[in-house]
């Protein structure tokens, strides 16, 4: 029976013991569709959360950037794990464990008053101010064809069309804000009704409106108040029309040719859907579906 630990390298395996002598794995908690593992562990009567980093990953860099800068007005409320050890060399970090189920497959699910905590949560990551980029938005057009220039199953004609509207788009400059980067129930914890956030594998200085979008695509088209709870818990909906469009746009061709990548055929029909539902809309602003 294996406990993770052996998809840790030797040099990680080396510093976690120094870290956690003698630690014993007790769950697995690795996703499987990334080279990510995470592992609940014990040492000297604590719980901690071990993660490490596959040879090609930015993920555990991104993560020990967002502990280290922006989760603090988190943290201080018991509402994100504490780092405890982490080196960005050896794509390895520890964090005290965070007692708490996943929202996604639990109760809390549908429950309003839980989004209505994740909305005030993310405007305190949001909250802590802007930079203003003049390149972001030429950037993240020159992601998304980068996307549509690998292997995907996106029909010819679409992707014609997606690199047109693409070109035509303008490119302001964009107000940053720290961004989660995978804002929706599977990263969020609940324990005793209170909910908190994990995985700052994605965090990044975006637009704020960027962290909408994972909600926008599911829960919030799937039960409108769910949205108009999040948004009493957030405040001022920061999703301007155009900008709006922009993020669905590339958020829908990033889901389908990534998940097409990666083997998650679920995930890849979320994404042709996204494609369609976006492009059916006027591509001035938000519609129903979103």
């Amino acid at each position: 029976m294996t406990t993770g630990l052996e998809n840790l390298s030797p040099p990680q395996r080396t510093l976690l013991a120094q870290w956690l002598p003698n630690a014993v794995v007790a769950r697995n908690h690795s996703w499987g569709l990334v080279a990510t593992t995470v592992l609940e562990v014990t040492c000297a009567g604590s719980r901690f959360i071990v993660k490490a980093g596959g040879d090609d990953g930015h993920h555990i860099e991104r993560e020990l950037h967002a502990h280290r800068n922006w989760l603090r007005p988190w943290t201080d409320r018991g509402r994100a794990p504490v780092l405890v050890h982490g080196s960005a060399e050896a794509k390895l970090l520890v964090t005290r464990y965070l007692p708490g189920e996943l929202l996604l497959g639990s109760a809390h699910v549908e429950d309003p008053h839980s989004y209505r905590q994740a909305g005030k949560l993310l405007a305190l990551l949001h909250g802590q101010g802007a930079v203003t980029d003049d390149d972001y938005e030429s950037r993240e057009n020159e992601r998304t064809l980068a996307w549509l220039s690998r292997p995907h199953r996106i029909a010819a004609d679409v992707v014609h069309r997606l690199r047109a509207e693409i070109a035509a788009w303008e490119t302001p400059p964009a107000a940053l804000v720290p961004t989660h980067g995978d804002w929706q129930p599977r990263n969020w914890l609940v324990h005793d009704g209170v909910v908190s956030v994990i995985d700052f594998g994605r965090a990044a200085l975006r637009p704020a409106a960027t962290d909408f979008e994972r909600l926008a695509a599911q829960e919030f088209r799937r039960d409108p108040k769910l949205e108009v709870a999040f948004l009493d818990g957030y405040g001022p909906d920061p999703r301007e029309d155009r900008a709006w469009h922009r993020i669905r746009v590339r958020a829908a061709v990033g889901t389908a040719a990534w998940a097409y990548q990666v083997g998650d055929a679920r995930f890849e029909a979320q994404g042709h859907r996204m494609i369609t539902e976006v492009l059916s809309s006027s591509g001035s602003g938000r519609d129903d579906t979103a």
